[in-house]
Parts: structure tokens; C-alpha cells; sequence
């Protein structure tokens, strides 16, 4: 039985290695760029948050998020660690959950999961882009430039088109929707927003611990906390990511409020700030000690205080509304950054054409799809790799005959 993998990618080389348990099943895993793994080498910041210990039941979304269900209960986040272990990675787990290579660099679980490629009955091939698949009478038959390959059995397993700098790519969805599939509107998620307020560029790089709620014309759309990071153009960090599926994507005011001391009351914000009346200090330095001193800056010029004053002429008011705006302080946002920063993508193959115990197509029967190509994706914090585990390893496994 010969087995054809499409996408060298997280889900694509789970789905390989687990085919190759059947040892009389010869595995060919094709990748269109130089190397395996190359978006997985750049998640978590380079460091690679490959689960989350969460990541069981919830955290999934699409139009019909319990796709999940099956394929995560098979092949968990503790089931996930243990055949890591067995590849040879030693893993750490914070306090959240997020659990990543003990060594801290995402090359580490790029590096096991290469070299447990290297077996007899797989074979990789890479720079092998695949322009077109077609259903044959005894299988598939796989077009690159170069040749044509014949298999039994075919898992595309390309990923979906965020990051595209770093392999995103349509050719998943392209190729699913030339055997019949439909494919849902594809938006970026875990993604950076950007804003119309012209002072974010003035607190670039700034980092902080904030609760983050977005609003749209006035309702709560979404809220997370967590680190918030201003850059040039708006927000990022993990508190966006997580509230930034579908924001901005309708029309209307769209509104990010910021709490900066979300484990603070307001009234001891303003008891502080009252007590530094005491001092000699410039208003500049009204929330040095609290926040970060440019962004504390930046606040006590929006509450309408010029730095040069001194803070034991203001006003109770003027604290008053200062203290307010460390807990409640509002950015405008535009729209997402785009599919070329995102970190997922949302949207995909629809999931109703899948059995969700096997991976494999309804309309086609040997072909099967995984990971993040399928309209399936999940929450910041290590949940996305987990439904590339579990959704690789189920159609390899079933695929290989092993289920």
C-alpha cells in the first residue's frame, strides 16, 4: 500500500509517522519547500508552544467546532507528550498550561520529528510542489512540474494561507476543491490589530499585563487577559491574539478598552495617585512605580495633565479621571494586520464532507485531510498544534489501516 502526504507541516508529519507504523505501508511525504516544519520553527516566538494541557474539550472554533471532539480524545495532550517523549523531546508545562520543548527553541520539536522521518518505508521529498491531484481508478495520481506520482491513498495536510512569508499557502484549498470539496471565507486569526490612534507609535515596543475587551458599535464582542505589545501600526501580543478572531471584520466603530492594573481596584489607583500630592515630582512621573514609564506618560497627557506640572497642584478631578483611565482606556482599531502576520487561519475545507473518526473524505474515499487547511482553529496557547497532532495522527493512523 503506498500512502502520498501532501504538506511537511505539523499535521503532515504526524499523519507520516503514524502510517508508518503499518510496516508494509510506504509512505511519500511531499513538501514544497527546502526544509520540513519551516511555520512550525517559527511559532511561540521561536519557542514552539506544541499543546496546551487544556486543550481537551473548547477552545475550537468553525462552523461546526465538535469536529474536534473525536480526533482530540484519541490522541490528547497527555497521549500528544507521551510520543513526543518517545521521539525524544523533554518538554516543560506553565502554570496556563502551555506546554513547550524543554529547551526553550521550537528547532528542538522540529529536529525529533525529522529525524523520526528517517525510516525505511518514508520517504520525504523536498522542493516537490504539488500543481495537480487527480482521482484514478486504483488511487491518486500527484502532478509536480517534474513527475507524476501514483498512491493508494492521499492526506493533504498543506496548512492553511496565514503566515504566508513563512509557507501559507491556497494550495490545500485549491487542491481539496478540485476533487469536490467546498471551502468556507478564509480570515486571519491570532493576529495582530491595527488602529486609527495616533498615539501607539509613541509607546512602540512597550509591553503590558492588561485585560483587554473589544466592542464593536458599543456591545462587547470579545475580552481576554493577558501581555499586550503596542507596535508602529496598533496592538499585539497574546491578550489581542486571543480576541482577534473576526474583529473588524464588519462595518461600524470598533473599540479596544484597556485595563493596565486589572487586579487593582480603581479607588486604590486614585488613593496613590492622591497620596503622591505629597511629593515634588512633575506630573510626568504621576504613574512611575505603577506602569510602564512611557505608557504612564502617555496616559497623563490623555487625561488632559501637562507633564511640566506638578502633581500637588492637580485637582482631585484631574486624578480622578487619570485613575480611570488606567482602568478603561480606549483604542480604536481598524482591521486585522492580514494573512501575512497572522498565526492561523480561520475558515477552510468544510468539515461536514470529513468523517470525524477517520479524517477521511465523504465525496472521495481514500482521501483524507488534517490540520489547519479543514475550517477548524483554535485558541492562542498551544491548541492549533494540538488539533495538527491529533487531526495528523488520526488520518496517517486510519490511512496506514491501523484503526
Amino acid at each position: 500500500m503506498t500512502i502520498g502526504i501532501i504538506g511537511g507541516g505539523a499535521s503532515g508529519m504526524a499523519a507520516a509517522l503514524a502510517a508508518s507504523e503499518n510496516k508494509e505501508a510506504q509512505i511519500v511525504l511531499m513538501e514544497r519547500q527546502a526544509r520540513v516544519g519551516r511555520k512550525l520553527q517559527a511559532t511561540g516566538n521561536g519557542r514552539c508552544n506544541l499543546t496546551n494541557l487544556h486543550a481537551v474539550q473548547g477552545g475550537y472554533h468553525g462552523e461546526d467546532a465538535s469536529f474536534t471532539n473525536y480526533a482530540i480524545s484519541r490522541f490528547d495532550p497527555e497521549k500528544t507528550l507521551v510520543w513526543f517523549r518517545s521521539l525524544g523531546l523533554f518538554t516543560v508545562a506553565e502554570e496556563s498550561g502551555r506546554v513547550y520543548p524543554y529547551s526553550d527553541q521550537a528547532n528542538s520539536v522540529v529536529d525529533v520529528l525529522r529525524f523520526a522521518l528517517e525510516k525505511p518505508n518514508i520517504s520525504v521529498k523536498l522542493g516537490f510542489e504539488v500543481e495537480k491531484v487527480k482521482k484514478t481508478a486504483s488511487g491518486f495520481r500527484v502532478e509536480s512540474k517534474e513527475e507524476a506520482l501514483d498512491f493508494d491513498k492521499l492526506i493533504i495536510a498543506c496548512g492553511g494561507l496565514a503566515g504566508t512569508k513563512l509557507g501559507g499557502t491556497m494550495s490545500g484549498y485549491k487542491l481539496l476543491r478540485s476533487l469536490g470539496h467546498k471551502c468556507t471565507k478564509l480570515r486571519p486569526t491570532l493576529v495582530q490589530l491595527k488602529s486609527g490612534w495616533n498615539g501607539v507609535a509613541a509607546l512602540k515596543g512597550v509591553r503590558a499585563n492588561c485585560h483587554a475587551a473589544i466592542y464593536h458599535n458599543g456591545v462587547l464582542f470579545s475580552q481576554s487577559t493577558g501581555e499586550l505589545q503596542f507596535t508602529e501600526y496598533g496592538l499585539s501580543g497574546p491578550v489581542i491574539f486571543e480576541v482577534s478572531r473576526d474583529a473588524c471584520q464588519g462595518g461600524g466603530v470598533w473599540l479596544c478598552r484597556l485595563d493596565f492594573l486589572p487586579e487593582i481596584p480603581e479607588e486604590d489607583v486614585l488613593r496613590e495617585l492622591l497620596r503622591r500630592r505629597e511629593t515634588q515630582l512633575p506630573a510626568s512621573e504621576l504613574l512611575t512605580g505603577i506602569l510602564h514609564n512611557r505608557l504612564g506618560r502617555v496616559l497623563t497627557q490623555a487625561a488632559g495633565i501637562s507633564g511640566n506640572r506638578m502633581i500637588a497642584e492637580l485637582s482631585d478631578y484631574e486624578l480622578t479621571q487619570l485613575a480611570k483611565l488606567t482602568k478603561a482606556f480606549e483604542v480604536s482599531l481598524t482591521e486585522p494586520l492580514g494573512m501575512d502576520s497572522a498565526q492561523v487561519t480561520a475558515g477552510g475545507i468544510v468539515t461536514a464532507d470529513f468523517d470525524e473518526t477517520t479524517m477521511q473524505s465523504r465525496i472521495v474515499p481514500g482521501l483524507y485531510a488534517c490540520g489547519e487547511v479543514l475550517d477548524i482553529d483554535g485558541d492562542c496557547g498551544g491548541y492549533n498544534l494540538q488539533w495538527a497532532w491529533s487531526s495528523g495522527y488520526l488520518a496517517g493512523a486510519h490511512a496506514g489501516g491501523l484503526t
